[in-house]
């Protein structure tokens, strides 16, 4: 309640509800570029913060998640994006028993560049972390990764999947190439737009391509009218790691590719 003797203010129009779609994965693909490429879009309203409600916040119910949800019209869809509920082993649950209809957005990239992404990301706050290669394996010798390491084990994309496909067919969740978004956002963007139901708006024409960064901007962001281009912490350059390393890793990521390719009937080209 507004505090005694304080005028209320404008009602803001519309209503806070559950989302009818998330970004549930993954880590260092491009969620947040999709979250950004997509509530340009009218007819969606995104939560800009992660509100991990699925994996470390569920204890505060669903109420308390659906305060946190920007008001919409009947006409737009709620959007949040939380790229660690891809590898949480209770989410496609939860998410199921909060509505089975929920449409899943996962953005996967090559899972040996997602790695060294997510070990850059780690080392810039933690610069005493042991090396990449030191992490990686258990046995560098006889190849043998060490699947605990988070970094690793996220791009397992075909057993994280199971745990999905348990609770919501495939027809509910759409794949996003992290590659395609950076090359072909408009074209990436429309599949993601076709899928959520609603009309192709965001085109060709919202984006440019930011030779700094590597990647491509916005030209006008949902907020302000001006040029949005993701934060400093995107597009680092990424740690120079051993040639050899990358090709144990290629080797080791190629078996559950090709599950993931078969089960999606999609070809991601990672090899």
């Amino acid at each position: 309640a507004p505090p005694a003797g304080s005028a209320p203010g404008p009602a803001r129009p519309g209503t806070k509800r559950l989302p009818r779609a998330i970004v549930v994965g993954v880590k260092k693909g491009g969620t947040r570029a999709v979250l950004e490429f997509i509530r340009v879009h009218p007819e969606v309203r995104a939560l800009g913060t992660e509100p991990h409600f699925f994996d470390r916040n569920y204890h505060r119910g669903l109420e308390w998640y659906r305060s946190l949800m920007p008001r919409t019209l009947d006409s737009q869809i709620t959007v949040e994006k939380t790229p660690s509920y891809f590898v949480t082993k209770e989410a496609p649950r939860r998410i199921f028993n909060m509505s089975r209809d929920t449409k899943l957005i996962v953005v996967v990239r090559n899972p040996v560049t997602r790695a060294i992404s997510d070990y850059t990301q780690t080392l810039s706050k933690k610069p005493d972390i042991p090396t990449f290669e030191g992490l990686t394996f258990r046995n560098r010798s006889l190849g043998l990764v060490d699947t605990s390491w988070n970094a690793i084990r996220i791009g397992m994309y075909a057993v994280h999947l199971e745990s999905w496909l348990q609770y919501f067919p495939l027809s509910q969740i759409h794949f996003v190439s992290g590659e395609k978004l950076i090359t072909d956002p408009a074209g990436e963007m429309g599949k993601v737009q076709d899928f959520l139901g609603i009309k192709r708006v965001i085109t060709d024409k919202h984006f440019y391509f930011n030779k700094t960064k590597g990647f491509p901007c916005l030209k006008k962001s949902e907020s302000s009218g001006l040029p949005r281009c993701l934060g400093k912490s995107k597009g680092r350059t990424h740690v120079q790691i051993d040639p050899e390393v990358i090709e144990q890793l290629r080797d080791f990521y190629r078996p559950y590719n090709i599950k993931f390719y078969e089960t999606v009937g999609q070809d991601f080209r990672w090899e």
